[in-house]
């Protein structure tokens, strides 16, 4: 596995497609909460604007100018020898614009955050509003219901009061991941 070997990263930039989320509305998947479950940061690109992705979006490019168009792929182990000489290429000699015509393990900074083993606890602050997501993705507050996301099922998230008042964060682990009102007929 790719974080056993280099650690974890400490934020990731992710579309909002599956696997990384579902839409504006349901940015997270389990696969984020799982990520959100090991400290990484979740950042979503804005809906319908590629640009966010735009690195992504050059390394493909590239990848198709420099490999693809020009290397007829005969079986998935031809196809891994061809990517994994095409990687070291790109990343250990080929120079970069962006990085000054360096390459970029000229920039690359190994993680100082292993993986565990084992998923850590959850914690939250004692001020924190507990409440357990439910198989459906909701929880219940204070006699009403909340969609949060399917994401989070059977986990707890921390609901924090912000101004104004009625209006409440949702954090799941470290991250905010939804805000309710008891203000507005948000309830499902």
């Amino acid at each position: 596995m790719v974080f056993r070997h280099f650690g974890l990263p400490e934020r990731m930039l992710m579309d909002n497609g599956s696997p990384w989320g579902y839409d504006a509305g349901n940015p997270h998947t389990r696969l984020t909460a799982w990520l959100l479950r090991l400290g990484v940061q979740i950042v979503h690109g804005r809906p319908y604007h590629p640009q966010t992705q735009g690195k992504d979006e050059r390394l493909h490019r590239t990848l198709q100018a420099e490999l693809l168009s020009h290397q007829p792929i005969s079986n998935l182990h031809h196809c891994q020898t061809c990517f994994d000489l095409w990687r070291d290429s790109y990343n250990f000699e080929r120079p970069h614009e962006a990085l000054q015509m360096k390459p970029p393990i000229s920039r690359y900074h190994p993680s100082t955050v292993p993986f565990p083993e084992i998923l850590p606890p959850i914690y939250y602050d004692t001020q924190d509003i507990i409440r357990k997501v439910d198989d459906c993705g909701k929880i219940y507050f204070k006699g009403r219901t909340f969609r949060i996301s399917k994401a989070f099922v059977y986990s707890p998230v921390a609901l924090r009061p912000t101004s104004p008042d009625g209006t409440y964060d949702v954090f799941f682990c470290t991250q905010k991941v939804a805000q309710i009102s008891l203000r507005e007929d948000n309830q499902c």
